[in-house]
């Protein structure tokens, strides 16, 4: 067959792996897809900044080469929302198929690029935005969309997990670990999409609308980063066992009175999720560490399935942006389409404060009769159960560790409010979520 031309949009450390695997692995794509791929061209900004690909190839006027009929295929590795929105849009509304690595896209206007494509007949497909080379989206959408999923945990951003994995070994402080995650390249110079949580707020948002067939954005996903965790914060979950971890947690949940609680399977709703969490050392998530990702996602008929590897890097990521490719390609070939769109389900995005979880707090109380028990008073207040309580005095005050029983956040929010309020708590030291223990 003719060979089927491919715009790039961008050129960076993903996009440079893209064109190497191209051209390395040019015959055996081409067998593996019945076609040859060519590069019509790839869109830069400063096309004196790519030696290592051929002048020729290379283009400022994105735009031109997107509407130009002899592109077939578009990847888009430019990240962001605009210009890669519109070149996009008009790459699939021109009858181009796509592939992109935009997290950022696809969390905040995936519905518009997934009608868009649905109108155009064409292939949206994204498996590199999320935890790179790890195949995780495609399972989720075709392997298990015969099961019904309950829950994906995970961690799904390289950066926060080697600073709370540096933190956990050495016992540095989050600046510390930051500095030397920046100076192996792991982080960038502005890390506040990493550590703030904004990147894996992205992929949760993500992770949820497939698993659970239900639009998911960004600004529905509760998000906390990793600046406020602390070596003590560290501490205090190794002394029960625990370790620290940036989780992004995406759960189904039963349905409640006036839920649609009778709509069958599509009653109920979700609850997605960003923030740091004490996790058992005997959890496998707790054994991932450096910059790898892995994703936990658990159904009704596959049980639990771990999913592990490289969630980002140049190479990685290019291998999934290949795969999809690849894929693309081969529907391109026999005239097929892959899945669109799945939102059948239209859950209700349930907001943070009525999800259920449970609390790792370290008070600095005075050392005198009583304290307990109005510590206890105080949460039970709020009917929030208490799992267990250490206590360890020192001369004029004492430090009091709580992990509370699952309780919906809201209640527990409020019953660390009640805390800080009373005249025996000296300080509320640390407060953290726990994720992963019995009971929880």
């Amino acid at each position: 067959m003719k060979p089927l031309r491919v715009a790039l949009l961008g050129c960076g450390v993903v996009g440079t792996q893209v064109v190497r695997l191209l051209t390395e692995n040019a015959d055996d794509l081409a067998a593996r897809i019945g076609a040859p791929l060519e590069l019509a061209g790839i869109a830069v900004r400063r096309p004196n900044r790519h030696p290592e690909v051929p002048a020729g190839l290379l283009t400022t006027d994105a735009a031109s080469l997107v509407a130009s009929d002899d592109v077939h295929l578009v990847v888009e590795v430019i990240g962001g929302i605009e210009p890669a929105r519109g070149l996009l849009l008009a790459a699939i509304r021109s009858g181009k198929s796509v592939v992109t690595a935009n997290k950022a896209l696809l969390a905040e206007d995936g519905a518009t690029m997934y009608e868009a494509a649905r109108q155009a007949g064409v292939d949206l497909y994204y498996e590199a935005a999320v935890a790179g080379a790890i195949p995780l989206l495609r399972p989720l959408r075709e392997s298990l969309a015969g099961d019904r999923i309950t829950r994906v945990m995970g961690i799904v951003n390289g950066t926060t997990n080697y600073i709370l994995s540096r933190m956990d070994e050495t016992g540095a402080g989050f600046g510390e670990a930051l500095e030397e995650a920046t100076a192996l390249g792991y982080a960038e110079a502005d890390p506040t999409s990493d550590v703030d949580g904004f990147d894996a707020a992205a992929k949760a948002a993500i992770l949820g609308a497939l698993a659970f067939h239900t639009r998911v954005t960004a600004s529905d996903v509760y998000r906390e980063g990793i600046g406020e965790v602390t070596a003590a914060d560290v501490a205090s979950a190794r002394a029960i066992g625990c370790t620290v971890k940036l989780l992004a947690i995406c759960e189904r949940l039963p349905a409640e009175r006036g839920d649609g609680g009778d709509r069958g399977d599509r009653g109920g709703s979700v609850a997605v999720r960003v923030h740091p969490a004490m996790i058992p050392r005997s959890h496998p998530l707790a054994g991932v560490g450096d910059a790898f990702n892995a994703v936990f996602v658990e159904g009704d008929a596959a049980g639990q399935l771990m999913f592990y590897g490289r969630g980002a890097g140049g190479a990685p990521t290019a291998s999934a942006v290949l795969g999809d490719l690849v894929a693309i390609a081969r529907n391109r070939v026999t005239g097929g389409r892959g899945p669109g769109e799945s939102a059948y389900a239209d859950l209700t995005v349930r907001p943070m404060g009525q999800t259920l979880t449970r609390y790792h707090i370290s008070l600095d109380v005075a050392d005198r009769p009583g304290v307990l028990a109005t510590v206890a008073t105080a949460f039970a207040s709020h009917e929030v159960s208490i799992s267990t309580v250490r206590q360890e005095g020192r001369v004029e005050d004492a430090s009091l560790v709580i992990v509370t029983h699952v309780a919906p956040d809201r209640a527990l929010a409020a019953t660390v409010e009640d805390l800080r309020k009373l005249d025996i708590v000296r300080d509320v030291a640390s407060v953290m979520r726990v994720e992963g223990m019995a009971g929880a």
